[in-house]
């Protein structure tokens, strides 16, 4: 089987002093730069996916700004490509699907930011598409969020998420079981 790793929306945005700050966007960070380095390590094909925000009235990931650019924790090393997107869905308006499936990819490894948002429309249109998923849950991050005045923590969030996309979706793990399972394979 085919793997390749989607690193999504890792952005200065989304860290401390972004204009979208994330709980544990460090943390995820760091996981995620041990699994991009196990990755690139094994010749995995590496692919990521950078949002730019067209919508009007949009806060972050503005066009040309240093809060869109890729954190640099998980900077893109030569041939790896970077597509853009505009729309949560990575698929969504890219070329990536066409670029996977060209090579012959079958099974995605994905991580980033947001779990609740970008990632997780991304597993969906992922599994739609065909794709077996590993989603390295500890290499993502969210925030808080609130319905009806209710606060729902970031921690909450980031565990409904995730369960919600084990099974049907994909399979749920931490960085290091990722590596654990791609280093037996």
């Amino acid at each position: 089987m085919n793997t390749a790793l989607i690193v999504i929306d890792v952005q200065n945005d989304y860290f401390p002093g972004g204009k979208m700050e994330l709980s544990g966007s460090e943390a995820a960070a760091d996981a995620l730069a041990w699994l991009l380095g196990h990755c690139r390590g094994s010749g995995m094909p590496v692919v990521h996916v950078r949002h730019v925000s067209v919508r009007p009235g949009a806060t972050f990931f503005l066009p040309d700004t240093e809060g869109a650019e890729i954190h640099r924790s998980v900077q893109p090393q030569e041939g790896e490509p970077v597509f853009l997107k505009h729309f949560p869905n990575s698929f969504r308006g890219t070329a990536l699907d066409g670029y996977l499936k060209e090579r012959g990819i079958t099974r995605l490894v994905v991580a980033g930011m947001m779990t609740h948002l970008c990632v997780d429309t991304t597993v969906r249109a992922a599994f739609d598409l065909g794709y077996r998923c590993i989603l390295a849950g500890d290499s993502c991050a969210t925030r808080d969020l609130s319905i009806d005045g209710r606060r729902v923590a970031a921690a909450q969030v980031q565990d409904a998420f995730l369960a919600s996309l084990q099974g049907t979706f994909s399979s749920v793990m931490n960085t290091d079981r990722v590596i654990e399972l791609l280093q037996g394979e």
